[in-house]
């Protein structure tokens, strides 16, 4: 028996100001089961995905979820951690809990609370994701610059790679409501260090990091014996997960071991390959991230990610646009809802409810969800079920 997401919820991304932890936590969870149309009452566990690591007071946040409805009250409630893939680890362990029969309805959210603090606060918190032993005092701007000087030192410069990413998806997410910057700042602006565009962590300009966010997803998971009763489902052809080693010293920098094999088995597991796609809501924390993924995915040779950008592959119209959410980059990256968001994405997309964003036809959707750099990987597979 195998779980089907029958109902979502999603915030505005961005600065919100007026929103709590809490409040963002309830709000999504009481969105997701009205979409679903199911009472409270109905669901067995609840399972968050919340990063936190010090961004907020409320560190023990899973049982705020009971706040929605007091129907709630005494149900099991979790809080799972992988880095910025802790809401695809709160996906998987609701969905495992369904196969293994120990809950028919599964109720899992994602959040986290980030602007209140200043950048470099964030940054510290984020930085617990990293290898203290040896990687202490390094944020991940200066992480994944490390990728991009491993990967532009084997392959050659790719900055203009970079910024046609990054003005793709400031591009795509226009069309998203939900995205914390809807703005086309356009390639030129995203090539070009400025003041407006400084150095971050060379080669990595203000226009390749992913944005500081609130922000919460939540989805119904239900068994899918019971998918008689709900009105639309998106189901699971493939679910991957696995880690690499956390030192950067273990792994090629140059290129992305552990998404590789995350892909290559959701394939297997599903009997597809990257041609049978139809769209996909990749991980693109930094730019470099997401040309290593397009390589990793199998969209093109290593070393020759750019070729998915010159072709127009992964544009709105493209035949397999990546990110037309926006992606982490311009929709907003909130780490513990990142995995969740882009999985109710996905669903909308696949059951015609993507709005301006939809692409024509979807019938097969892939979400990278990745953890740390490159440490945990989830790639999941989804289709509606009819």
């Amino acid at each position: 028996m195998d779980a089907a997401i029958v109902g979502w919820g999603h915030s505005r991304f961005g600065r919100l100001e007026e929103e709590t932890l809490e409040s963002l936590i309830v709000g999504v969870a009481q969105e997701a089961l009205a979409d679903a149309g199911i009472p409270a009452a109905a669901v067995d566990g609840i399972w968050l995905g919340n990063f936190n690591a010090g961004l907020v007071p409320d560190g023990f946040a899973a049982s705020l979820a009971l706040q929605a409805d007091d129907d709630l009250r005494f149900r099991p409630a979790t809080r799972c951690e992988n880095a910025c893939a802790s809401g695809s680890a709160a996906i998987y362990a609701a969905r495992n809990a369904i196969r293994a029969g120990e809950a028919r309805v599964a109720l899992v959210i994602g959040a986290e609370k980030m602007t209140h603090l200043s950048t470099g606060a964030v940054a510290e918190a984020l930085g617990h994701a990293g290898y203290a032993a040896e990687e202490a005092g390094l944020s991940f701007p200066q992480i994944f610059g490390q990728f991009a000087q491993e990967y532009f030192h084997k392959w050659g410069d790719q900055s203009e790679a970079l910024a046609r990413i990054a003005a793709k998806n400031h591009k795509h997410a226009l069309s998203n409501p939900l995205a914390q910057m809807r703005k086309d700042v356009g390639f030129e602006f995203c090539n070009t260090v400025s003041e407006r565009n400084p150095l971050i962590a060379a080669p990595l300009r203000l226009t390749d990091c992913s944005l500081v966010s609130d922000g919460a997803a939540a989805l119904v998971l239900v068994a899918e014996d019971l998918l008689g009763d709900f009105r639309r489902a998106v189901g699971f052809r493939a679910a991957v997960q696995l880690n690499d080693f956390l030192p950067m010293s273990r792994r090629d920098l140059s290129a992305f071991e552990g998404p590789e094999q995350a892909f290559a088995r959701a394939y297997r597991a599903a009997g597809v390959g990257v041609s049978d796609l139809d769209f996909a809501e990749v991980h693109d924390c930094f730019t470099i991230a997401e040309l290593m993924i397009y390589e990793a995915m199998g969209l093109a040779p290593k070393g020759q990610g750019a070729r998915a950008i010159d072709e127009g592959t992964v544009f709105k119209g493209g035949s397999l646009p990546v990110n037309l959410s926006g992606g982490l980059k311009a929709k907003g990256h909130p780490v513990g809802a990142t995995g969740v968001s882009m999985h109710v994405i996905a669903a909308r997309q696949l059951v015609g409810e993507a709005g301006d964003m939809q692409h024509p036809d979807a019938g097969l959707g892939c979400v990278f969800n990745m953890g740390g750099s490159g440490v945990a990987s989830y790639c999941s597979i989804l289709e509606a079920r009819r």
